[in-house]
């Protein structure tokens, strides 16, 4: 990657994060193209000088150019960062893998895993890449609610990679004085911490929904933290990543904060909406609904039990209602808290 490549960046996905993304990147300076997935929709953002679906009021700087040409966003940068739902990673890929140099650094900035094969999303990128790739993949992740960083407060975020100099150079592109980025080598741990919460968010939304107070909360999301612990260690990563940032600070973040869709979800299913009409009028896409399918089908493979994982998974998919969750989930035998 030569020097002028490493300070333009594409940015892959309107979504409320890719379009935060873009713009954090492009206050710094730094020449972003963000990649609209249609001719109209490039054009209408172009027009308006911002996203008004998903941050109405927020300008994009100058440096910050909207295009529907995977071509013209992707061809000349160093960097591609990805920001788009989990269940269109692979068609994405596919959009733009032709277009990506053998030496670009691709950062996954998608919370979610596969829902047919429980792959994480660096796992599904690094599959659907030419062979002839010899770039480095890094995973971005932490308590990052986009409205917040759009409006100027501070934030942290974790910056993983197997390669310990490339993970340096994306921390000191994306940091700034509100932005501080935190380097991890254990992508595995910041993958699925980031995603696992996703999950566990609907239920302590549903805790909220449910008024069961506080101490059950603080009890459902510690023990949530144990099954994150549990799978990680199971998948290859490492337990520490989960006390970390991306994994317990993203989830106090998304358990606790009225900003989260995922805790919308649950708080909203505790109401007595169902799911199929939450959905249906839900404007952005909450990764936790179908990241709870991909988890226990990954947690199955690799023999990880997850009890709240797995109630979760009923209330959605099963039609199990949520008081018969909460009894189950507390009748259960009693346990060592460590095993």
């Amino acid at each position: 990657m030569n020097k002028n490549q490493t300070h333009r960046v594409a940015v892959l996905g309107t979504t409320s994060w890719g379009t935060t993304l873009a713009i954090l990147l492009a206050r710094k300076g730094i020449k972003v193209n963000l990649l609209a997935r249609t001719e109209t929709e490039a054009k209408t953002l172009i027009e308006s000088g911002e996203n008004g679906r998903f941050a109405p009021g927020v300008s994009f700087p100058n440096s910050l150019m909207v295009t529907s040409s995977p071509k013209t966003a992707i061809e000349d940068v160093g960097i591609v960062v990805i920001a788009v739902p989990s269940n269109t990673i692979r068609t994405n890929m596919h959009r733009i893998s032709s277009f990506i140099k053998p030496d670009t650094v691709l950062v996954s900035a998608t919370k979610g895993l596969e829902i047919t094969t429980g792959m994480r999303v660096t796992e599904v990128i690094r599959e659907e890449l030419k062979k002839d790739w010899s770039g480095t993949l890094c995973a971005l992740s932490g308590p990052n609610l986009a409205k917040e960083i759009l409006g100027g407060k501070p934030s942290t975020t974790v910056i993983a990679s197997d390669s310990e100099s490339q993970a340096k150079k994306i921390q000191n592109i994306f940091s700034s004085e509100l932005f501080r980025v935190y380097t991890n080598s254990d992508i595995v741990g910041v993958e699925l911490g980031g995603s696992l919460k996703n999950v566990f968010a609907i239920g302590a939304g549903i805790c909220d929904g449910m008024k069961v107070g506080d101490n059950a909360k603080a009890a459902f999301v510690t023990r949530s933290l144990a099954e994150m612990v549990r799978l990680t260690s199971a998948a290859g990563g490492n337990p520490l990543t989960i006390a970390g940032l991306a994994g317990m600070g993203d989830m106090i973040a998304t358990c606790y904060s009225e900003l989260s869709r995922n805790r919308t979800v649950g708080f909203k299913l505790a109401s007595g909406i169902k799911l199929n009409d939450l959905l249906k009028s839900m404007d952005q896409v909450a990764e936790g609904v179908v990241t709870t399918a991909a988890l226990i089908e990954l947690s199955n493979r690799i023999k990880v039990e997850m009890p709240i994982a797995k109630c979760t998974y009923e209330i959605l998919y099963e039609g199990l209602s949520i008081e018969d969750a909460m009894l189950g989930l507390l009748g259960r035998d009693p346990a060592s808290e460590w095993n």
